[in-house]
């Protein structure tokens, strides 16, 4: 079974990566997640054994939430935290640096195997300076600066979803040095990144975009790395995480299968999103983004990047404005002003939905359901 392979090969690299550092086993009280729809990656493979704590709740944001003393508390306490990254929660940069050295640190976007994409540029995407990333992942032909959004170009058809799927199944998973042992607690890889709190206030969209939850194949990945994380600071419990592993491995597989039936009938028609959070999604699916509002989601644009979008909305016949819950919406509603365009809601961290296991399936749930609805001929 492939998942089964999946999970057992990400366990054997963790426990390998970490076998010259290998430390007690930990006791699991206390397991921190930052965001919602890692939480619930999380909490679906603790099932039946604890239930993590969350960091950012309700519709907060993670670009511009500040840690209160209670949440510091928790980390401080924490044996085992996951994360995405520095590039999407900056707030955590420098209190996971003074975690005591107990505390594992698992950062989610050095999972090995992932897709990884450029943020876009050009056109209604705001220009952005990416410098030089080294990561080989320029993904350059969805840089969107022509827009075009055939289906060949994005290598997209679902016929070829399974290729992916393979390819990520191929992988040897030795995503857990990086997530694991590299975190043992190792303050230096915290340090490399160097994203203080002042460094992101202009929430800098360079380099990788980090939604990564928001393709599914990418989940599947972090539940693997995630596995292997808990099943080695947690041996006794091991059987109980794998299991649970295996089947939101499965369940991830039958969503991406709806999701694709759902977007399929709406896949070639042009849409605004919000802020250029949807990339993942995107590609995955074969939607086709013409552009965003904003690079940073806590700064509004100006009038002229307004007229600008309206602009562009009416030259493709755009026939959606997607706005989110956690920002201001009356925006969406001004750059739609005068066009054909309909205002809808993407929501790509499970701002409105109850925490828990089964949050991240409603979320990419919903998110296809938005996209359908908004995108389609009727009203």
């Amino acid at each position: 079974m492939k998942s089964s392979a999946l999970i057992a090969s990400s366990a054997a690299a963790f426990m390998a990566a970490t076998a010259l550092t290998a430390s007690p086993a930990l006791a699991l009280d206390g397991v921190v997640t930052s965001i919602k729809p890692i939480h619930s990656l999380v909490a679906g493979v603790m099932e039946g054994v604890d239930e993590p704590e969350l960091l950012v709740k309700g519709a907060a944001s993670p670009h511009t939430y500040t840690l209160r003393p209670s949440d510091a508390a928790m980390l401080q306490d924490a044996p085992l935290v996951f994360w995405v990254g520095p590039g999407l929660e900056p707030f955590l940069n420098q209190p996971l640096d003074t975690l005591s050295a107990n505390a594992r640190v698992v950062t989610l976007e050095q999972t090995e195997g992932m897709t990884r994409l450029e943020f876009r540029e050009g056109g209604a995407f705001e220009a952005h300076d990416h410098g030089d990333h080294g990561d080989g992942h320029a993904h350059e032909e969805h840089a969107h600066d022509d827009h075009d959004h055939s289906h060949d170009d994005h290598d997209h058809g679902h016929d070829d979803h399974g290729n992916n799927e393979d390819h990520h199944h191929e992988q040897s998973h030795d995503h857990a040095e990086e997530a694991g042992a590299a975190h043992d607690h190792g303050h230096e890889d915290h340090a490399a990144h160097d994203h203080s709190s002042d460094d992101y206030a202009g929430h800098d969209h360079s380099g990788t975009d980090p939604h990564y939850w928001l393709d599914p194949e990418n989940a599947k990945l972090m539940v693997g790395a995630i596995e292997a994380a808990l099943a080695d600071a947690d041996p006794d419990n091991a059987d109980t995480y794998r299991s649970n592993a295996e089947a939101l491995t499965a369940r991830i597989d039958e969503l991406s299968t709806e999701i694709a039936a759902t977007v399929e009938p709406v896949a070639d028609r042009p849409f605004i999103v919000f802020h250029d959070a949807y990339h993942y999604f995107e590609n995955r699916f074969g939607l086709q983004a013409a552009g965003a509002i904003t690079i940073s989601p806590e700064v509004a644009p100006g009038a002229e990047r307004i007229s600008e979008l309206r602009q562009r909305v009416n030259e493709l016949d755009a026939a959606c404005v997607f706005a989110e819950p956690q920002f201001e919406p009356r925006i969406v509603n001004v750059v739609i002003e005068g066009t054909d365009a309909k205002a809808g809601v993407l929501d790509p961290e499970g701002a409105e939905i109850a925490d828990g296991p089964d949050l991240y399936f409603e979320l990419l749930r919903n998110m296809a359901t938005s996209f359908a609805t908004c995108l389609g001929e009727e009203s």
